[in-house]
């Protein structure tokens, strides 16, 4: 992969080539997963692997499980909501937000692309348990698929690599963000579906069970980026 080992201290000094060209294949498989998890041709059958937990305000949500850790799924029709004004509000950093009102920090390290980009996220002493003192170095990348779809995928660098980018600090945790994103399809009337996936492993010590609760909770988000659309529509902004 065109990388040599920096130091001891488990970072690694990678090439701007080589970096752009590892994240691009990983953000490829994360997309495929992605649109896999989002397929309206397998969701509810006995084979997908998907476990529907309930239906909450609309939302349907659903786990699968991924060894300790289980992955959550949440979607939703949206009316009269285009793909392409959704896709405004589901980024990493406005998802962040919504994950936890503590984010202390969210930038952008390197854009490595156009429409690929490695982010920090990091939160608080205050956030919640699975975020706090908490941080995230994670790419983004945004993709149109031949048919319309739009994806999100969001996922972290795995850890000598984004130490090697932005060394973590002495009271900070570097979680993982497994996998994570959304996919947006179109529909006839412009409204869209939407689609969240997250699978989110918080490091430090935190029970699974507590874990896996909690990230119940995250995919609701699609319910609090709506109303922060809304808001942004109203003000002219999206």
């Amino acid at each position: 992969m065109g990388s040599s080992l920096a130091n001891c201290t488990g970072s690694w000094s990678i090439s701007e080539e080589s970096l752009r060209r590892y994240v691009f294949y990983a953000s490829e498989n994360c997309i495929q997963e992605l649109l896999s998890a989002s397929d309206s041709n397998s969701v509810g059958s006995a084979n997908d692997g998907w476990k529907v937990l309930g239906i909450d305000n609309g939302i349907e949500i659903s786990k699968q499980r991924s060894g300790s850790l289980h992955t959550f799924r949440s979607r939703w029709l949206l009316k009269s909501v285009s793909p392409q004004q959704f896709i405004t509000v589901a980024n990493a950093i406005d998802a962040a937000k919504q994950w936890d009102s503590d984010l202390v920090e969210a930038n952008y390290i390197k854009d490595l692309e156009e429409n690929l980009s490695i982010i920090r996220l990091r939160f608080g002493e205050k956030s919640k348990p699975l975020f706090r003192n908490r941080e995230f170095i994670v790419y983004e990348r945004h993709e149109t698929m031949d048919d319309g779809t739009l994806v999100v995928a969001v996922a972290s660098l795995p850890k000598e690599i984004a130490a090697g980018l932005h060394p973590k600090q002495n009271n900070a945790i570097r979680g993982l963000l497994l996998q994570s994103g959304w996919v947006v399809e179109k529909l006839e009337d412009d409204s869209c579906i939407v689609t969240y996936i997250v699978q989110l492993d918080p490091a430090g010590w935190l029970p699974k069970c507590f874990v896996n609760r909690f990230n119940t909770k995250l995919v609701m988000i699609i319910e609090k980026l709506k109303k922060q659309l809304l808001a942004c529509l109203y003000n002219g902004v999206a």
